[in-house]
């Protein structure tokens, strides 16, 4: 970090998985301290993995606002983010994970309106899907434009679906896997480009713990027809105790391939791929979130007020160092 510049304050909301992999992502950021973590939980049952880091009710945020320069939202995208992103955008610059993509066009007009009638700079959809394979995905477009782009997730925990199914009516606990189709994968890295549906691509299994009295086959039929999360897929649902989820089920791994096959001429093939695989999915994920939060809090002060997405950020605006190091030793 720069010594003439002061840390970049950072605000967690909410402090579940993401936001405890968002407090350990800042430890290793020295340009960045901690501003607060605020819940909706009773602050004093919440204890943070730094010392010294204050823990607040969420309507101590409003009064907080020239102690903050970026929050972090770690909600989630299917009720949290919806609510909590436009509302907070009208007074705070932000980073939030949505990651419905079906919603991300509504969600930006939403956060956009917001944040360019309080001049602040909010970024949406940050994270590695959407996020670094978004990023990925335009490259491949770009350089092959005589192609086809192909995204593959998993194996791993899917934190946005296993959000949307602890959500649904009778469920007491819940987890869900991506898988990918392996035939579907080796016939894209041969560089032949297959028309794929969703289905073909992935299925999604489920592993979910019933509430006391619930129905089961209504939960499974919530959970299988839910749009945007299970309805386009071959999904499967099985019913466990919470001993079995805690005990096989507690580990967050997840990866994936983003590629891209194409033609630069008629007699030449070419397979771009970036690959993910990550021991901890929300570590991961937090630890982007926090590299755009950098970016957020130099584009404010630059006056790049609205809404964004990855698509908008400079990749040097992500790191503390400066053009002319990054030049030097990476370039």
């Amino acid at each position: 970090m720069n010594d003439k510049q002061p840390a970049i304050r950072i605000a967690i909301v909410g402090h579940g998985n993401l936001g405890r992999g968002v407090e350990s992502a800042i430890a290793n950021n020295p340009d960045m301290t901690i501003a607060g973590i605020y819940t909706r939980r009773d602050p004093a049952q919440l204890q943070p993995l730094t010392a010294g880091v204050s823990v607040y009710p969420m309507d101590a945020l409003a009064g907080h606002k020239d102690r903050i320069d970026v929050l972090i939202l770690c909600g989630g995208s299917k009720d949290d983010l919806p609510r909590q992103s436009p509302e907070l955008a009208a007074q705070f610059n932000l980073v939030d994970s949505f990651d419905t993509h079906a919603r991300i066009p509504a969600h930006f007009a939403a956060v956009d309106a917001a944040a360019q009638a309080g001049k602040t700079t909010a970024l949406i959809s940050a994270g590695w899907d959407p996020g670094m394979f978004s990023i990925n995905r335009v490259l491949g477009e770009a350089l092959l434009p005589d192609g086809a782009t192909y995204t593959f997730w998993g194996k791993g925990l899917s934190q946005g679906h296993s959000d949307a199914i602890r959500r649904v009516s009778g469920v007491a606990g819940g987890v869900q896997y991506t898988i990918p189709v392996p035939e579907a994968v080796d016939q894209v890295r041969s560089g032949v480009r297959p028309q794929l549906t969703t289905r073909e691509k992935h299925r999604r299994d489920c592993f979910v713990v019933l509430a006391p009295g619930a129905d089961a086959e209504a939960v499974r039929q919530a959970i299988v027809t839910m749009p945007h999360y299970f309805d386009e897929y071959d999904t499967t649902v099985q019913f466990i105790s919470a001993e079995q989820l805690a005990r096989e089920h507690g580990a967050m791994p997840h990866g994936g391939f983003v590629i891209r096959s194409g033609n630069t001429s008629a007699a030449n093939k070419q397979v771009i791929e970036y690959r993910l695989q990550l021991d901890s999915n929300p570590e991961f994920t937090s630890s982007v979130l926090v590299a755009y939060a950098r970016a957020v809090h130099r584009m404010a002060q630059a006056g790049q007020f609205g809404c964004k997405t990855v698509f908008d950020v400079a990749p040097g605006l992500l790191s503390p160092q400066s053009p002319a190091e990054l030049r030097e030793r990476l370039l």
